[in-house]
């Protein structure tokens, strides 16, 4: 027997547990470091992955557990608990089999999420049905199930038969915070948007990222009914509300591995929209050189794909192809994207155009689609919208149902990179600036990243500042400069 201890250490999610290695020593408990292991109290019980100790950092009469072990224990420090070795889920069998290119059908694929979201996964397991679902492509009728698999195994919201409108960019395309927009200008025309958003997988922020610098973004259930209920939309986090939560684990080891397959890509977006009780989505696909989707017959090779999985699921879309040149708005990073929002918003004179514009265009998409305008009517109604202020007071009215929030202040340490040549704009390099704001600590520090001081378009003279990075260090702001200078095609000349 052992006593519980709760480490205060975060590990994403996985549930870890840690040991005195001369415990398992002593007493020839057979031990070892990354061994599943059954935690037991009475009648209550997690499995985590053991970690050995050398330290004080728990004695050898206790076992630690991670926040989320401890919390999912639900029992108090210091109680008497059991250890014993816990045998893989079965369901990791399945997932072996689909490294060795076997179909899986829809029960094999809930199997497996039901096992990720109880937590019986760790990171190397969690990783394999990763790389299974990417290296062994899945097909439709897969695609079909593993979306399916992630709604069953996560609570659904309901608010009612609609219409219920949500809207989502596959991503690939730096700043481009529409959404922040857009929910604004829908909801003050009367459309219930109860936008749900992820955190940064690859990129420098995501719309969650972006909207908690202006307010609380983790809303629980209750909450996020109450604001809809109070303003008609929300901008909130979907990670919080356990919307398709086999997404939100997996998502813990895609990030670091930078993968963010089509297949992955279908299943997240079109679950999280269903759970979310959306009944109509415009799905935004940027189209460009540098961008996630690189050609026009890969996006409608995606948009087919969005199609026959959003048909299995009764959710009604409408798919939109732009273009990407380079990001969209000036800022890169929570804080710098954040305020491109409120200057579209305030309709300052020198907001970000192309955010504004691209914002306008996918709302008017949206209207027309759930018919809330005739065909055609959707930019006017969006436009009278923006420049009336009656989305900026929309959007002001979730920020206090959410938990206001200000802008942190600016980044400690700023530099420019200037051109090295003359020319004009013709493109940004949308995956090495989003590096670049990635090394100057964006999201994990919320005021860094980059700000454009030239966009696609401008005529620039070698020595003329093109961006500004932000970082929150020294040493952040000298590795991301040298990694942009040394990289010139950042920025492209031509027409």
């Amino acid at each position: 027997m052992f006593r519980l201890k709760q480490m205060a250490i975060d590990t994403l999610g996985e549930h870890v547990v840690f040991i005195h290695e001369a415990t398992v020593r002593d007493g020839n408990l057979g031990f070892k470091p990354l061994d599943r292991v059954r935690i037991r109290g009475g009648d209550r019980e997690v499995i985590g992955v053991l970690n050995f100790c050398r330290d004080a950092i728990v004695a050898a009469d206790e076992i630690g557990l991670s926040d989320d072990a401890f919390r999912d224990l639900g029992l108090r420090e210091g109680v008497a608990v059991e250890a014993s070795l816990s045998p893989a889920p079965r369901s990791v069998d399945l997932v072996r089999d689909k490294l060795n290119g076997r179909r899986l059908d829809d029960e094999e694929f809930c199997a497996i999420l039901r096992d990720v979201v109880a937590r019986r996964y760790s990171k190397v397991e969690l990783s394999m049905f990763v790389l299974a679902c990417a290296l062994k492509t899945l097909d439709r009728d897969e695609m079909v199930g593993l979306t399916k698999a992630m709604i069953a195994t996560g609570q659904r919201l309901d608010f009612g038969a609609g219409p219920i409108a949500d809207k989502h960019c596959v991503g690939g395309v730096p700043g481009n915070r529409t959404t922040m927009v857009v929910v604004p200008i829908l909801a003050s025309l009367g459309v219930v948007v109860p936008k749900t958003s992820s955190r940064a997988i690859t990129s420098p922020a995501g719309t969650a990222d972006t909207m908690s610098m202006l307010a609380r973004v983790d809303l629980d259930v209750a909450e996020l009914r109450r604001v809809v209920a109070d303003v008609g939309a929300c901008i909130a986090w979907g990670g919080a509300v356990h919307l398709a939560p086999a997404d939100d684990i997996l998502i813990t080891v895609e990030r670091p591995m930078e993968i963010d397959t089509e297949v992955q890509m279908v299943a997240s977006i079109l679950s999280k929209k269903k759970t979310a009780g959306a009944t109509h989505a415009l799905i935004d696909i940027p189209v460009g050189p540098t961008a996630k989707v690189r050609s026009l017959a890969a996006a409608e090779q995606l948009a087919a794909l969005f199609r026959t999985v959003a048909g299995s699921i009764d959710l009604s879309i409408d798919i939109v192809t732009t273009e990407a040149r380079g990001p969209v708005g000036r800022g890169i990073g929570p804080r710098l994207e954040a305020l491109d929002v409120l200057a579209v918003l305030r309709r300052d004179p020198d907001a970000p155009l192309d955010l504004r514009e691209k914002s306008l265009y996918l709302a008017a998409r949206t209207l027309e689609m759930i018919g809330a305008v005739s065909a055609g009517g959707g930019y006017r109604a969006a436009l009278d919208a923006l420049d009336s202020g009656a989305a900026e007071r929309v959007f002001e009215r979730i920020r206090d149902a959410q938990g206001r929030r200000e802008p942190p202040p600016a980044a400690a340490h700023r530099a420019t990179v200037e051109a090295q040549g003359d020319g004009r704009i013709g493109a940004i390099d949308c995956l090495e600036i989003a590096r670049v704001a990635k090394r100057a600590g964006a999201p994990a520090h919320e005021a860094a990243g980059v700000r454009l001081l030239r966009v696609v378009g401008d005529v620039v003279a070698a020595g003329e500042p093109l961006f500004e990075v932000h970082a929150q260090n020294e040493t952040l702001l000298r590795d991301s400069c040298a990694y942009a200078t040394a990289r010139p095609a950042i920025v492209q000349y031509g027409f």
